[in-house]
């Protein structure tokens, strides 16, 4: 049975230009050495230049993996709920979004889905070995692809954060529904990295 696993990982903590930290970029490098024990086929990355910048920090610790842009990874709002989906904490969040601006998102999350979130098309002989691909990249499409795994309804990507670096990994293999391996894992990083991109008042 063919397995694809996503590593997906949030970019390291940035500033508010949206480029890499001291802090970030000490996260990538600790989510590279973690990853360095799993024998990694390609690492992707959002072309925002934190998560430029995170891959191939983490990737210094994964010698010979290709590392490639998908612009599906971009950040992005992948669904814009109904007033009657949106709970309350979110109320005035998505004040300004017009209609072609939530297709747009919505175009980019089916081509994410699209593209990462399935066993890749077998191989003219019948047989497609087992991948393992990180995606750098951000909260949202993480949380989007987390939904999509569990085939929870389009609005539940809300709420669904992660820290900088933290790790989901998911599962794909043939004939099989997704499986979610981990979500927001942060044991790669000591204490005083943990939980940053969550806001300061809900960090255990």
């Amino acid at each position: 049975m063919t397995t694809r696993r996503l590593y997906l990982a949030r970019h390291g903590a940035a500033d508010a230009f949206g480029e890499l930290t001291d802090v970030g970029r000490r996260q990538s490098g600790l989510l590279g050495e973690r990853l360095a024990r799993v024998p990694v086929d390609a690492v992707w990355h959002s072309p925002l230049p934190r998560a430029v910048a995170s891959a191939h920090e983490l990737a210094r610790h994964l010698p010979g993996v290709p590392v490639t842009e998908a612009a599906e990874l971009v950040d992005h709002v992948p669904y814009v709920p109904s007033a009657a989906e949106t709970p309350p904490s979110w109320a005035g969040f998505f004040d300004g979004y017009d209609g072609a601006e939530a297709a747009s998102g919505q175009r980019l999350a089916e081509a994410l889905v699209a593209r990462f979130a399935k066993v890749p098309d077998a191989t003219t002989k019948g047989t497609q070995p087992d991948t393992n691909e990180v995606l750098v990249t951000h909260a949202y499409p993480i949380a989007w692809l987390v939904r999509h795994a569990l085939d929870a309804p389009p609005s539940r990507w809300l709420g669904l954060n992660s820290a900088n670096t933290a790790l989901t990994v998911i599962e794909y293999r043939n004939g099989l529904p997704p499986t979610i391996v981990m979500f927001n894992d942060m044991s790669h990083l000591p204490p005083d990295l943990r939980w940053t991109g969550f806001p300061a008042g809900i960090r255990p």
